[in-house]
């Protein structure tokens, strides 16, 4: 069972209080792919230009990545610069460079339409609508989206939600969507807009997950040292869309080892930069950590 994604792939500038990146590969949906790669089959639609390297090419194959909807054009890929503070907590962007993803218009490959599980990355709301309506009878589909299209776009974004099954934001997005300060509250209201499911992303302090009937929390992983959070909230989403795949379940109790997947996954990305943890992490250190959570939140009643 496959796994289709649309979004961004890039090339990244980081820097952070333990050292420096230079154009090292990046983006949402390469993030998203890698980490869903460890449990499903993946269908990547996103945009390159011809500066991007046949070495990203090959990793990315090397995962077991379809590549046939990545579009090659002329021109330079998706650039982002940017410099995290001293706790890691607030990043400054320094330069955002669109270039070939200024355009991008998602052609769904016809091997792509029948796939079950859809992830619509943070990209423009028409954009993700345009992916839905190339795509059959998905059973799962999820989103993220972010502050400047809640702002920009939002009856476009209405429009997706109404069909969606699972939003994937952070918590000022939550507030920002919804017009809630309380977040119980804001995560109510945004059900009622039409996801059955929404997965607050809280970096360092975990992730939560709302539904109409219950609600659950995972703690995020105590890391010794993080290099680079750049990619951690796109790591788990794959993580957890993936196993979700691979489960070929939806019940409550598959969403909620979902959700830690997705964490432990999210643990890994962080402690070097870029994607250089996942070339070398096997499923079964995964699943060491998912144990590892496992004993981190459990107690006898």
């Amino acid at each position: 069972m496959s796994v289709l994604v649309v979004g961004s792939v890039a090339l990244d500038s980081v820097r952070t209080p333990f050292g420096t990146a230079e154009r090292v590969l990046g983006g949402s949906a390469t993030y998203f792919s890698v980490a869903a790669s460890f449990f499903t089959e993946v269908d990547l639609v996103a945009v390159v230009g011809d500066d991007f390297s046949e070495d990203h090419i090959r990793f990315l194959e090397s995962r077991g990545i379809d590549l046939a909807g990545l579009q090659r054009v002329p021109g330079e890929t998706f650039f982002w610069e940017g410099v995290y503070s001293q706790d890691l907590n607030q990043r400054e962007t320094l330069e955002t460079k669109l270039n070939v993803f200024e355009e991008f218009r998602p052609r769904i490959p016809a091997s792509y339409r029948q796939d079950e599980y859809i992830f619509l990355g943070n990209i423009d709301p028409e954009l993700q609508i345009e992916v839905l309506d190339q795509v059959e009878s998905p059973r799962f589909v999820a989103c993220d989206t972010m502050n400047y299209w809640i702002e920009g776009k939002p009856e476009a974004l209405r429009r997706v939600l109404e069909r969606v099954d699972i939003l994937l934001i952070n918590d000022s997005e939550v507030r920002e969507l919804s017009g809630e300060t309380n977040l119980l509250k804001g995560a109510r209201r945004i059900i009622e807009m039409g996801p059955s499911i929404l997965v607050v992303k809280r970096g360092e302090y975990g992730a939560l997950m709302f539904s109409e009937k219950s609600t659950f929390w995972a703690p995020a992983y105590l890391l010794d040292e993080v290099f680079d959070p750049t990619g951690a909230g796109d790591s788990f989403a794959g993580g957890f869309l993936g196993y979700l795949s691979k489960s070929g379940s939806l019940d409550d109790e598959d969403l909620k080892r979902a959700i830690i997947f997705g964490s432990a996954i999210a643990s890994f990305i962080v402690e070097d930069f870029s994607l250089n943890r996942l070339r070398t992490l096997s499923y079964q250190a995964i699943e060491d950590r998912f144990m590892e959570f496992r004993r981190l939140t459990h107690f006898s009643v």
